[in-house]
């Protein structure tokens, strides 16, 4: 686990006995002539420079790209003007202006930089770590909102106490926000949860009508906060509208609540969408024409919720049938009139992921080729079964799962006389609405963490919460201890309590010694050779240069040099998508002139070229990045093509073809100027 620790700086009063060499220098200084003293303190300021470039090339990739706003805001002379330079900026893409909170979704960075401004801890804390304190405090509510609805859910704190320690233990599987801070998903999973948490609750049924309103306002303010943080929260809120559709059909949630429901996130998007300077790309979302299609699909079929369970399955076909065209029809008009492309590279992807034809488009076999793209690893579940979370994920998930069919069976059976169903379902099982909406829940998100590993985030952390629910519940066990013969209450009580209380055992003794160690172990993230590249950058470039490259590399060139870029990581913008398309011909066969001419109208005037892109391993055959740029080309790449060629401008390959222009040396980058 890499911790990070804030160095302390030592003041001349501060020196002590213990100090002795800090003393000598203190007085030394105090002798040296003036022209000696600037020479140390510009040796003080070139050491603080080298630390903070040591720091700030941590936040790698897409990471450093918005960290770097942050940076920007505080460094401005007035609020007013920095948060002018984001809706007015001309240095993220060279030769165009942007609105940058338009574009990406970076106002926690503004709002950070402007409580850091205005709070008075500038002398005792630096900004790099008020921005990460801050993220891990919101992790803290992250695993406080998973406590809760786990207690929610099962009506003992145990059962959240249970959550947190797996969420702890397993936090390989359950959040990046060790190693990859700044990213988006770190800022709105915790407000996800809480949404979570606030909807488990808004769906106990007989509430009071102040306890109803104070809850809506909380899942409100959450989705808000949710959406404002992540780019892809419309998709994650697409899955959370199937779970509330699939239980309003099949009669298993109060229908008012369902469209108190869909109406927020409705709202909560159109609202984010003004903020972000009418983004035209949350218009064009999926999930406010599945929203407008089912609510106008409920009123076409106001019959739905009666009938036999032939007529009931044949409505709800139909009604499925209607929605889902419906939902396809407003949402091609909605793109058509606003002639939106942003989001096209995932449907390609999708389509390409799940073989419904083969693809030579760049940006979906960049996505192919990723392994957080890809399937989830077998190895994922022996570390969640090391810590037993999975045995009893799926234990809870089975008994869960098997209730739910009974009573969905036994609401679509006979509406007619709902009395009679009634004492049925207290005679055999029932299902809690709140229960029945996490248990959809996390059956979905657990088919999307299957298919794409980035995703497992979502469903592991919320995995926690349902096994601990299950091993609490009285619910469970009674159903269990009844199916076996051996029910008594009693036996329900030892069975919720003594079974959570052995698995915390287990885990203390087993991974809190682990922790505790990883906990007082400081690591320190050590790259020299990108340090060295950000120094050169620094010392030997006009501040107006402008850097052509890879995306992840040009996302640390804008953070640590504040260098103009042609491109970068936030990949949700179709003339962005084009224009890195074009920059990456560097490692194409394509002929230096061709070359030369993209990267000219961009303006560019230096390239970094990577010998880990041109001597990549990382990737197999076929999917390295100079393979992917000759399948989208139409060349038919050569995979033993060697590169002879250390000059930009000037290189082919060794069997005749231009080839990437890479310097032949083994360093992490090389630089070519184009004047």
């Amino acid at each position: 686990m890499m911790s990070i620790r804030q160095r302390r700086e030592i003041k001349a009063t501060e020196v002590s006995e213990d100090f002795p060499a800090q003393e000598e220098n203190v007085k030394l200084e105090n002798k040296l002539p003036s022209g000696s003293i600037s020479i140390l303190k510009a040796v003080k300021l070139d050491l603080t420079l080298f630390q903070e470039v040591e720091r700030e090339i941590s936040f790698r990739t897409e990471c450093g790209l918005y960290y770097s706003y942050y940076k920007q805001m505080l460094q401005a002379p007035t609020l007013v003007q920095g948060f002018r330079g984001l809706i007015y900026d001309n240095k993220t893409e060279s030769m165009k202006t942007i609105n940058l909170l338009q574009r990406m979704n970076i106002y926690q960075e503004v709002f950070l930089s402007i409580l850091y401004r205005v709070l008075p801890i500038q002398k005792y804390l630096e900004p790099v770590y008020f921005y990460i304190y801050t993220l891990f405090g919101l992790q803290a509510i992250y695993v406080t909102a998973l406590y809760i609805t786990s207690w929610l859910l099962s009506g003992t704190w145990l059962s959240g106490l249970l959550a947190a320690f797996w969420y702890v233990t397993n936090r390989i599987d359950t959040t990046r926000v060790e190693f990859t801070i700044p990213l988006r998903e770190n800022w709105a999973l915790p407000f996800f949860a809480i949404q979570i948490a606030a909807i488990t609750y808004f769906l106990r049924p007989n509430l009071q009508p102040l306890s109803e309103r104070l809850t809506l306002l909380a899942i409100f303010i959450s989705t808000f906060l949710f959406s404002l943080t992540w780019q892809f929260n419309q998709f994650m809120m697409l899955m959370q509208a199937l779970v509330l559709f699939t239980l309003d059909s099949l009669d298993m949630l109060p229908a008012v609540k369902a469209t108190w429901l869909y109406g927020i996130q409705i709202t909560s998007l159109l609202l984010v969408c003004i903020v972000q300077f009418f983004n035209s790309m949350i218009l064009g979302s999926l999930l406010i024409s599945f929203n407008l299609s089912v609510l106008i699909a409920r009123k076409l079929q106001k019959n739905l919720k009666t009938g036999s369970f032939l007529n009931r399955l044949g409505k709800l076909l139909l009604h499925l049938f209607m929605v889902l065209c419906l939902t396809l029809f407003l949402n091609n008009i909605i793109k058509k009139i606003l002639n939106l492309k942003s989001d096209e590279h995932i449907f390609k992807f999708l389509k390409a992921k799940f073989g419904l034809g083969a693809t030579r488009d760049f940006d979906a076999n960049l996505y192919l080729c990723e392994e957080a793209f890809g399937l989830l690893p077998f190895n994922t579940f022996g570390r969640l079964s090391d810590t037993l979370l999975f045995y009893a994920y799926i234990f809870v998930l089975s008994i869960t799962v098997i209730v739910a069919l009974v009573v969905a069976f036994h609401k679509l059976s006979d509406s007619t006389n709902q009395q009679s169903m009634g004492k049925m379902e207290k005679g055999t099982v029932d299902l809690k609405p709140e229960t029945a909406y996490n248990l959809i829940h996390t059956i979905l998100f657990g088919f999307l963490a299957l298919s794409t590993m980035r995703m497992k985030y979502l469903w592991t952390s919320h995995m926690c919460v349902f096994a601990s629910f299950g091993l609490c519940s009285p619910e469970i066990w009674e159903l269990l201890l009844k199916s076996v013969r051996l029910y008594k209450p009693k036996r329900i009580c030892i069975m919720r309590y003594s079974v959570p209380i052995l698995i915390l055992l287990y885990l203390c003794y087993k991974f809190w010694p682990g922790m505790m160690d990883e906990l007082s172990e400081l690591r320190e993230f050590y790259d020299p050779d990108t340090v060295e590249l950000m120094n050169w950058i620094n010392s030997n470039t006009p501040r107006k240069a402008v850097f052509a490259g890879s995306m992840q590399l040009l996302a640390g060139v804008k953070l640590c040099t504040g260098r103009t870029l042609t491109n970068h990581p936030h990949y949700e913008d179709s003339s962005l998508r084009e224009r890195t398309r074009a920059v990456y011909q560097i490692y194409a066969k394509r002929a230096p002139e061709e070359v030369h001419a993209l990267l000219r109208s961009f303006g560019t005037d230096y390239v970094i070229l990577e010998d880990s892109i041109c001597y990549e391993r990382r990737h197999r055959r076929g999917c390295r990045l100079r393979d992917l740029l000759d399948i989208a080309n139409g060349h038919n790449p050569s995979l033993g093509t060697l590169v002879t060629v250390t000059k930009a401008g000037q290189g082919r390959g060794e069997r005749g073809a231009p080839g990437p222009q890479c310097h032949t040396k083994q360093s992490s980058s090389f630089f070519s100027s184009f004047i």
